[in-house]
Formats: structure tokens, C-alpha cells, sequence
């Protein structure tokens, strides 16, 4: 992917209005453009790269970023980057393994109140509970979690990868925190039966099933929204729409989609396969995006659930980051040395 920092603000205004158009009102376009103009200049200066996550809106995804993906894929260029400074445009769980990753290198985040609700539900405590509870069982933090619960975990996972990482540690029991609706579809999708030992139903251990996958009554406020009354009355109106729903959703959303996948996975799916109507079940600007990119691919625009997290990252606040050095995420060398072990670990085997 070739950012556009060789252009002018004209040319890069030309650009955005071509590719955004439809997507981004026209009278928001040049003040933009002038925005982008002056965070790709200095980012020159700094010699600094962005990263930027499938959410991030339309204008900022496509006008500064070098690089964009999932999580996964941006742990990699996190890990090979040769910039002295990382601006990550995702949220802080993401700057922090890009800081694990990177720990000589400066990490930017653009607002220190782009956090996340389902990182936020589980502690370095909590793991530590888990293990006592399940003694010897390995633990696999998903990559939505923050440096500190890495640091508990003996591996990372992806949405895109998770079932391969619970696969490849060839252990009847494993934790896996701390969706539980990722640990849901990852177990049917494995075969293993599936534990959230604080879940409200007080679901228990069947002590007559071998293979267990042990979860965590965390939930993504963004996926958790998402119903099977959603998908059915789209049906409705649309009955030969292709519905692809993020592993973050209910099992029950899940089933009643036609693919499910992480974001680059989605994104995949409707570049490679024909369909009149396209519907995806997960953040906002993900449509907005591929609709962008795929200008020839009928998006339906039916989804009113943002990330508010996501949405605290701008092309203003990146400007500002970038200015003035500011919003420097820091860690603990310990916990550096421990999160980037359980994220290494994840990149050697997927």
C-alpha cells in the first residue's frame, strides 16, 4: 500500500474526493486533505509510520496510513518496521503490542482514550485466578487484551488465527480469554467443550467431556449488538445479501451468517466471491472502507453500531500526535519482555 505523501493538497484532495466520494460528504473532503497533507509532511520528518486498523474512518484510512489490517497483520509490520517512531491509529491494546514489539522505538497513540470495552473486562488477577482454578492448562490471551494480561498468557491469538493457536498447543484443556463469544465459536469450530466458569448461568465443568475450552464472560460492546432478529429481517428485504459476521458475535449470529471472519478475512471474502448485496456484521467504517475500495460491490449501509473507541482516533489528534510527541505509550520492561514473548510465540506457529 502506497500512501500518499509525495502529493500535494490539491492532488491529495482529488484523491480522497475520487476514492470517498460517496462515502465522505464533499465539504469535509479539502479539510481533510489539508489535515493529511500536514501529518504525511511531518511524518517524513520523523521519520514515523501509521499504522491504521480496518475501523479507522474512511478519510484518515486512506490518505496517511502505510500500512492498514487486522491485528494480525499489523503486529507484523510492527515487528519489521526500521521507523523510528510507530503513530498507531487502532486503540491502546494495539499501541502496546507495537510497543512490546518495538521497545526501543517510540509508540504514539493519537488519543489515550481510544481503549477498549473488551479489554477492560479482564485483569493480570483474573488470569492468575484461572490458572490456580485450572492448574497446568495453557493460556491464550486474544490480541484484545492489554499488555499486562499478555504478559500472564504463554501465547497470543488473533480472531483470524484463534482456532489455529488452540490447535497447535495439542492440550485437551485450554484457556482462551477473554471474548466469550470467540471462545464460543473457536470451540464448536475445534470440537471442545466449552467453560466460562463466572458466566451468569453458572455453566460448570462436564466432567464427562475430555476436551474443554475454558472462556471469560468478556464481550465487545461493538459485536455483542448484533441479533439473529437482525439478520433475518435484512433477509427480508434483501434475501440474496451475503452476510459476513465478526467472530466477536454471538455463536447464534455467527450460524445465521454465510462467513464469519476477522476483518481482513471480510475483507477478502468480498473482493473474491460475486454477490448483488453485502452486509457486515461488525464496526461502521469497515463498510464504509470496502465500499471505498470496492466501488463496484454494493455495500449495504444498514449499520448504526460505531465503536466508540475507535472513533476517538482522528485525523486532527493524529496531527497533534505527531507535532508534538505526545501520547507516548509506556510499559514496564518486565512486561515488555513477557507480552512480547506471548505475541512472538503466536507469530512463529500461524
Amino acid at each position: 500500500m502506497i500512501p500518499m505523501t509525495h502529493l500535494s493538497v490539491d492532488d491529495l484532495y482529488s484523491e480522497l474526493h475520487t476514492k470517498l466520494g460517496d462515502v465522505v460528504p464533499y465539504f469535509e473532503l479539502r479539510y481533510k486533505a489539508e489535515l493529511a497533507f500536514e501529518i504525511n509532511r511531518l511524518k517524513k520528518e520523523r521519520n514515523a509510520v501509521i499504522l491504521g486498523h480496518n475501523y479507522m474512518e474512511p478519510a484518515l484510512f486512506y490518505s496517511v496510513t502505510d500500512f492498514r489490517g487486522d491485528s494480525l497483520e499489523l503486529c507484523y509490520k510492527a515487528r519489521q518496521t526500521d521507523k523510528d517512531v510507530i503513530v498507531f491509529c487502532g486503540v491502546r491494546f494495539m499501541a502496546e503490542t507495537a510497543k512490546a514489539l518495538n521497545p526501543s522505538k517510540t509508540v504514539l497513540l493519537p488519543s489515550m482514550e481510544a481503549g477498549c470495552s473488551l479489554a477492560a473486562s479482564i485483569t493480570p488477577q483474573d488470569v492468575r485466578a484461572l490458572r490456580q482454578q485450572f492448574p497446568g492448562v495453557p493460556v491464550v490471551a486474544y490480541i484484545n487484551t492489554y499488555a499486562d494480561v499478555k504478559a500472564e498468557a504463554d501465547i497470543c491469538c488473533t480472531s483470524a488465527n484463534a482456532a489455529a493457536v488452540v490447535q497447535a498447543l495439542h492440550s485437551d484443556t485450554v484457556i482462551l480469554v477473554p471474548d466469550e463469544y470467540l471462545a464460543r465459536n473457536v470451540a464448536r469450530e475445534t470440537g471442545k467443550h466449552i467453560i466460562v466458569p463466572t458466566l451468569h448461568t453458572g455453566e460448570a465443568q462436564d466432567s464427562a467431556v475430555e476436551s474443554h475450552l475454558v472462556g471469560w464472560p468478556g464481550r465487545c460492546e461493538v459485536h455483542e449488538k448484533f441479533t439473529v432478529e437482525d439478520i433475518q429481517n435484512v433477509r427480508k428485504q434483501f434475501p440474496d445479501v451475503l452476510i459476513l459476521a465478526h467472530p466477536e458475535c454471538s455463536p447464534e449470529v455467527v450460524a445465521a451468517s454465510d462467513f464469519s471472519g476477522g476483518t481482513s478475512a471480510m475483507i477478502r471474502y468480498v473482493e473474491r466471491t460475486p454477490a448483488p448485496h453485502y452486509l457486515l456484521l461488525t464496526e461502521c467504517a469497515m463498510g464504509d472502507n470496502i465500499a471505498a475500495a470496492y466501488p463496484e460491490k454494493e455495500i449495504l449501509r444498514m449499520c448504526s453500531v460505531r465503536c466508540s473507541h475507535m472513533n476517538k482516533i482522528t485525523l486532527e489528534n493524529t496531527l497533534q500526535s505527531l507535532t508534538a510527541l505526545q501520547h507516548v505509550v509506556e510499559l514496564p520492561p518486565d512486561i515488555i519482555e513477557r507480552a512480547a514473548r506471548a505475541v512472538e510465540r503466536m507469530l512463529a506457529i500461524v
